[in-house]
């Protein structure tokens, strides 16, 4: 029966593109244009149907991981870029619309993040083997979208003009004090302190994100100009010339907006300028996917711009500029896949091959939500006088062009 409903259910579904469908009874149909070549997969669970259908956001995946699900020729891409594009296409047969509407009602309490649960969240994506990180990150370990600001860009060149572009946006002087939220393994301060004469504090709940930050600094002879604390970002006490967070305020959660514009605006100077980076979304404000929220980001979720601004609105900061990048993070996800692939049999020695599937589920669906599902990056820069930065944007130009002409001569 269970059966009967999915065929019906993706013969509405897929227009574009082409789907071949094997049933745990051996029954195959093709549903889509019968011109394309198909994704083809197999259910080698009765109960699978069922499950697609009840909850189908969490059911994918996890049929993925467990291997109840498999795609012929392994093309776990095409088959989510397949279904993404269809659902974009043909929202009217997403007949679980009311999963989504429950989400939203829900979401206040899964985003619900005081620091003792916030702490459990980040433990639960950010200490994870730090071997894993190095398989498919950048030299840095920068864990955010990089900048693509030519076609020829790398993964490594892009993030260092992602952080040559931040740096700019906050107009950094030699000496001044800046405080990094959510500061990562340490990459982005370290960078403003060595090639900007920063004086850095950053501040992480990740006990292995911290360690490893603080040994770099030791390293790299910045300990004097760089603090990393394993601290919550609403505990830093002081004032700061500058502000910068960057893909952390993901983790925030919808119910604790106003309390980190407080925190920023109570710990910027008068005449500073905070910069926030993060994944939104331009559809909108949404909920988190289920499976996302199970297994990769527990408390997450990606703003829409109406819900950040209108407590940005109530905190006394200005908003002085905006930017929105549209594909950048598609590309990082596609090159931080391409690295995963080519390391998998390092990832197998540290993890199982469950963690494998769910791992490679996650970075294809994330760069799909850009490719294709209104997924972008907003960066954000505040200050709390009107005058704080350049009245125009030519600052930022200049900056590029400095920062290319670097690399060049690099």
């Amino acid at each position: 029966m269970w059966a009967r409903f999915l065929s019906f259910f993706l013969s509405r579904l897929i227009k574009q593109g082409a789907l071949v469908a094997i049933y745990a009874d051996g029954r195959s149909k093709q549903y889509g244009e019968y011109s394309s070549s198909p994704v083809t997969v197999r259910f080698h669970a009765r109960s699978l149907p069922r499950k697609l259908l009840v909850n189908p956001d969490l059911a994918l995946g996890e049929a993925y991981m467990d291997g109840t699900l498999t795609i012929e020729d392994h093309d776990i891409y095409g088959l989510i870029e397949l279904l993404v594009v269809n659902l974009a296409h043909q929202p009217e047969v997403w007949h679980y619309r009311w999963l989504a509407r429950l989400r939203r009602l829900y979401r206040r309490l899964a985003q619900f993040n005081p620091a003792e649960r916030a702490r459990r969240n980040v433990a639960h994506h950010y200490d994870l083997s730090g071997a894993l990180y190095d398989l498919f990150l950048d030299t840095d370990r920068q864990y955010s979208c990089a900048y693509f600001r030519r076609p020829e860009d790398g993964l490594e060149a892009a993030q260092e003009n992602k952080k040559a572009l931040i740096a700019t946006k906050l107009l950094l002087e030699p000496g001044q004090r800046v405080l990094d939220i959510g500061c990562g393994w340490g990459g982005l301060g370290l960078h403003l302190a060595r090639d900007h004469g920063a004086s850095v504090t950053g501040v992480t709940l990740s006990q292995e994100q911290h360690r490893i930050a603080e040994e770099r600094a030791r390293a790299g002879g910045l300990a004097e100009r760089t603090r990393f604390r394993l601290q919550d970002y609403r505990q830093v006490d002081g004032t700061f010339d500058r502000i910068v967070s960057v893909g952390m305020f993901e983790h925030v959660g919808v119910p604790h907006y106003q309390e980190f514009f407080t925190t920023v605006r109570d710990r910027l100077a008068d005449d500073g300028v905070a910069l926030l980076h993060t994944i939104g979304r331009a559809d909108g404000p949404g909920a988190t996917n289920p499976w996302m929220a199970k297994y990769i980001f527990p408390g997450g979720y990606s703003p829409a711009l109406s819900e950040i601004l209108a407590v940005i609105e109530r905190s006394g900061l200005y908003v002085t500029d905006i930017e929105v990048w549209r594909l950048h993070y598609a590309e990082t996800l596609r090159a931080w896949h391409k690295r995963f692939e080519a390391n998998l049999d390092r990832v197998r020695e540290i993890y199982d091959e469950r963690f494998c599937r769910m791992w490679r589920f996650y970075l294809i669906v994330s760069e799909l939500a850009f490719r294709h599902n209104g997924h972008v990056v907003f960066q954000i820069q505040l200050a709390k006088k009107q005058d704080a930065v350049p009245l125009t944007r030519e600052y930022l130009t200049a900056g590029e062009t400095q920062s290319v002409l670097a690399t060049s001569a690099a």
